[in-house]
């Protein structure tokens, strides 16, 4: 294993050397190197739909808008933009010193200005069926857009949506350039041309992936330092994560992303800090991630038992949610005591829902058997084996306290499926945020939205719920939008059509000589001010 994870990054040297070779001199100190062990599918930002893309695409492309770690919207192409009265009218005024990346297209070595046009065409293009973007569903609501001038852009939506700003900030709405999709065709995929602060300089798939240093981007520091310090990032695509877990305790990598059941508990302790042996190597951050684990209930089951809210709130109060965090996610993550909304969210406001309460289940159980007879309720969990010690753990829980349990485990592609067909009374979910609204959460169960034709897996129906949820999208005032999602989400605690386990964290180890890397609820890796120091 040791020999194979130094051949890979022998290859990775070698590779980086012959990219720099006849352009500028630069040394290891100046390269942030990652692995991607899901490996990366595209470059072109339609297809941006999975983290692996979109940390990529992140690098290379910009769109109207972007967010903050704080999950504000700031400027980016555009500088500054109006929102009508009725706010269905969005007007941007963009930037006139964005270039796309220097290219030798029609053995012309040069690179061009952007303009509305540009995003009028990219906007086209994310809508054309023939190019079937994953993310086309971003401007569903959009009834018109188009260039008023080269530096004047103006999108008509149907109907007024508060969070569209935040959909723009996605990576599907960056700008592309038409004459290099046109180019390329449908290679364009691995051979990216955008404005972001690094351009593309070699893909070998599977193997290896390196951006270079943007130098004419258009974004400085606060202090007026030209963006982005790096002058080169190295993507690797080791499928296994303990070999890049082993590469990166040995510096070959400067950063890693996630836990792994196979070294959580080398790297940390049971309340989630860093083991001491690791202190003087390597940095640590965590902080609030738009990720929502949940157990779904469908409620049109012809299983009667999940269908009686008694038993769906003993469900919620049955297990104890801060042991399962400590034990079995070495406390990354929150316990989901506070409604389906997850922190890292401006509307969370810290709701009472279920705490693990053994006596008040067990009253509703008894209640339960009192009115229908049934003595011996009993109910299926479905999971892929990613969660099966969650749900293991939920199974001893109820048990003690008078529900019999099931645990299925099947494959991951069967969950999603079955899920969505409403083949499973119970099944283990989790919701990740599109966006930087509660909306993303609510629509879960607004009643319009019933698979397949939306993402209410549950097929929950409420009519105060449907009516709070339409009359929230339509108000522009944040602070009496979140009013009503909070009111919805005490709904949703009322009655219990999932059973929320925790809200996830962000969780990002480093070398400790990275700075500037930051953390935000959305895990967007922004490289742009990352710099290395002796």
């Amino acid at each position: 294993m040791v020999l194979k994870d130094n051949w890979y990054y022998l290859l990775f040297v070698l590779m980086l050397a012959s990219c720099q070779k006849g352009t500028s001199n630069f040394d290891d100190s100046q390269v942030f190197r990652y692995n991607e062990h899901s490996n990366i599918t595209s470059l072109d930002p339609a297809f941006a739909k999975d983290q692996r893309n979109i940390w990529a695409v992140n690098q290379l492309y910009n769109g109207l808008v972007q967010l903050d770690d704080s999950l504000q919207v700031k400027p980016s192409i555009a500088k500054h933009w109006d929102i009508s009265e009725d706010g269905e009218v969005y007007t941007f005024s963009l930037r006139d010193d964005v270039y796309f990346h220097r290219h030798g297209l029609f053995g012309i070595d040069s690179t061009r200005l952007v303009t509305a046009l540009d995003f009028e065409y990219s906007f086209h293009r994310l809508l054309d069926k023939n190019v079937a973007s994953p993310g086309a569903w971003v401007l569903q609501n959009v009834k018109n857009f188009s260039a008023i001038s080269d530096t004047v852009f103006k999108i008509e939506l149907k109907q007024a949506f508060p969070p569209f700003l935040g959909l723009l900030a996605m990576k599907y709405c960056s700008v592309v350039s038409q004459e290099a999709i046109e180019y390329f065709d449908d290679e364009y995929r691995s051979n990216p041309i955008g404005t972001g602060p690094f351009r593309f300089k070699l893909w070998v798939e599977n193997t290896k992936l390196v951006l270079r240093k943007n130098p004419t981007y258009f974004e400085k520091d606060s202090l007026g330092n030209q963006l982005p310090y790096l002058e080169a990032v190295a993507i690797t695509f080791l499928p296994d994560k303990q070999s890049e877990f082993l590469q990166f305790i040995q510096g070959n990598l400067d950063f890693i992303k996630s836990l792994d059941a196979s070294y959580k508990d080398d790297i940390i302790t049971l309340n989630g800090t860093l083991q001491p042996k690791y202190n003087q190597t390597i940095q640590m951050e965590t902080g609030p991630y738009l990720n929502t684990e949940y157990l779904g209930i469908y409620l049109d089951h012809k299983n009667k038992i999940t269908s009686n809210k008694l038993i769906r709130k003993a469900i919620n109060y049955g297990f104890d949610r801060e042991k399962m965090v400590k034990y079995l996610r070495n406390g990354i993550g929150t316990p989901a005591v506070n409604g389906f909304i997850p922190s890292g969210l401006p509307s969370f406001n810290n709701l009472k829902g279920f705490t693990y309460n053994p006596k008040i289940a067990r009253e509703l159980i008894q209640t339960y058997k009192d009115q229908t007879g049934n003595i011996y309720p009993s109910i299926t969990i479905t999971t892929n084996s990613n969660y099966l010690d969650l749900c293991e753990f939920i199974q001893r829980e109820l048990q003690n306290i008078g529900i019999q349990v099931r645990v299925d485990v099947i494959p991951p592609s069967s969950l999603r499926q079955g899920k969505a067909t409403g083949k499973f009374s119970i099944f283990r979910a989790s919701w990740i945020a599109d966006y930087p609204d509660a909306e993303n959460y609510l629509s879960l169960f607004y009643s319009k939205n019933f698979t397949p034709n939306g993402p209410n897996y549950t097929h929950f129906k409420n009519i105060d719920f449907d009516r709070l949820y339409e009359k929230a999208i339509s108000i522009v005032n944040s602070s009496k939008r979140f009013k009503l999602y909070q009111k919805m989400d005490s709904i949703l605690i009322d009655e219990a059509p999932v059973v929320p386990l925790y809200y996830d964290q962000v969780i990002r180890f480093s070398q400790k000589n990275i700075k500037g890397l930051g953390i935000n609820p959305l895990d967007m890796l922004d490289l742009r001010t990352v710099f290395k120091v002796d």
